[in-house]
């Protein structure tokens, strides 16, 4: 029987997360860096990812690789900066995203392209890119990991009008399905992280601190997402434990979408 370490352990993985310098990309990348993984953060603010990059290598190995993946020649150097760190890659964390809200009858084909281009078209365009790689990594016992995040909006109606959003990461459930299918062969897997409701500095205003037990309300378990749920779910699919899991929707919300 494998030990524990062994079954959940990533320590000496190669880890790309896209959208990693802050909310829920900062959190994956933290737990990846902390349990040993050399990881490697994208942002479209260069700034940012190079300081959440300096933060994050106080405890353990991330270079910050600035990147808007919408962007399909920024994609391409991306790719290509990867490629002088590491000969290929375990596991590729698909987090950058964008939401745009306004009422249907101001709802602007600009903002619908904006949503589209980074949660749907980016993600696939960096994921083909990036196969020869995940490829490279992978072996029948040890697959490479595709974690797309998505969100319980793409099973839901949300409360409020961002139509682009929750059709996108509707979308992105089913190509992740897809690419499973398709990738297998390869012995790569690929899943999806839905998050429910995960504090954002919008919390911090006092008005939204009062919204605040409205927001808990619905939620079944009484609280927000916390840092560590989204890290440990990512962890767990990219360890030995999650080896034999692919094409799953693995919603972290507390049971808001899942149980009511």
């Amino acid at each position: 029987m494998t030990n524990i370490d062994q079954m959940f352990g990533v320590e000496g993985k190669s880890v790309l997360v896209t959208g990693g310098s802050r909310g829920i990309g900062h959190a994956i990348a933290d737990g990846f860096v902390r349990a040993g993984a050399r990881v490697y953060i994208s942002s479209r603010n260069a700034q940012q990812c190079r300081d959440a990059a300096a933060a994050l290598g106080a405890f353990g190995s991330c270079i910050g690789l600035p990147c808007n993946i919408a962007d399909r020649d920024e994609r391409q150097r991306l790719v290509v900066a990867l490629k002088t760190h590491e000969p290929a890659l375990d596991v590729l964390v698909n987090n950058a995203g964008a939401i745009w809200t306004a009422p249907l009858e101001e709802y602007p084909e600009s903002g619908w392209d904006k949503v589209f281009d980074l949660n749907i078209k980016g993600t696939f365009f960096l994921v083909k890119a990036l196969v020869p790689m995940l490829a490279a990594a992978a072996t029948a016992d040890d697959p490479a990991r595709i974690i797309n995040v998505g969100s319980i909006d793409a099973f839901r109606i949300p409360p409020h009008e961002s139509y682009a959003y929750p059709a996108s990461k509707a979308a992105l459930h089913q190509l992740t399905r897809q690419l499973a299918s398709r990738l297998a062969p390869q012995h790569i897997t690929a899943n999806v992280i839905a998050p429910g409701l995960y504090p954002s500095k919008m919390l911090a205003a006092p008005a939204e601190r009062e919204a605040l037990a409205a927001m808990l309300a619905p939620i079944p378990l009484k609280r927000l997402a916390e840092p560590s749920d989204l890290a440990g779910t990512a962890i767990y699919l990219a360890s030995r434990a999650g080896s034999y899991v692919t094409g799953a929707v693995i919603p972290v919300d507390g049971g808001l979408a899942t149980t009511l």
